[in-house]
């Protein structure tokens, strides 16, 4: 049976959509998923389906955290070769520190003018003196950081627009512990 990633877009973050992971472990065995389990607090799922439709596994877990859980999260669903493709397109391998680069996974494929947005982010963050890019392949916002996520403006311009707030984003040492856990 495939095994699936379900992430989870602001759950436990800063005080709000509070959701205990042994109770979304409980959301995710009553739908008939098995081999049930989360990493960190931050909403990561990782489980075994006979479903193998993203789409209709993200919509049914949404309706269930929120029915039981009074929480409605955002959640993308991905597959464990789904999640070494996103590991393998990495454009940034040469970020020595996994803090410092992160993946937002949106359930749809990036469009033209959001690629565009991008584009200036990075150019306007070139044009400032910083060390910042990022890059789009497929679904998938990269994000490259050296002086840190928070102190990044590009960042912070890319996170108050569609591109990022359609998905939820995770460092890549996150990234690559979930894919261990997949165990692809």
């Amino acid at each position: 049976m495939p095994r699936y990633l379900a992430l989870l877009r602001c759950i436990n973050v800063g005080g709000r959509n509070k959701a205990a992971m042994a109770d979304l472990r409980v959301v995710a065995a009553d739908l008939g998923h098995s081999y049930v389990t989360t990493y960190i607090q931050s909403g990561n799922l990782v489980f075994t389906s006979r479903e193998t439709d993203v789409t209709s596994l993200a919509a049914a877990l949404e309706a269930e955290i929120e029915a039981r859980l009074g929480v409605r999260p955002a959640v993308v669903v991905i597959s464990g070769p789904e999640l070494a493709r996103v590991i393998a397109d990495n454009p940034f391998p040469e970020e020595a520190n996994p803090k410092c680069l992160h993946a937002v996974f949106r359930r749809d494929k990036v469009d033209e003018s959001s690629i565009a947005l991008v584009a200036a982010a990075v150019r306007r963050a070139r044009e400032s003196g910083s060390r910042d890019d990022a890059a789009v392949v497929g679904r998938i916002l990269f994000l490259r950081t050296p002086d840190g996520l928070g102190r990044s403006d590009m960042a912070a311009q890319l996170g108050r627009s569609s591109v990022q707030s359609a998905g939820t984003a995770r460092n890549w040492a996150t990234v690559t512990k979930l894919m261990e856990m997949l165990g692809e």
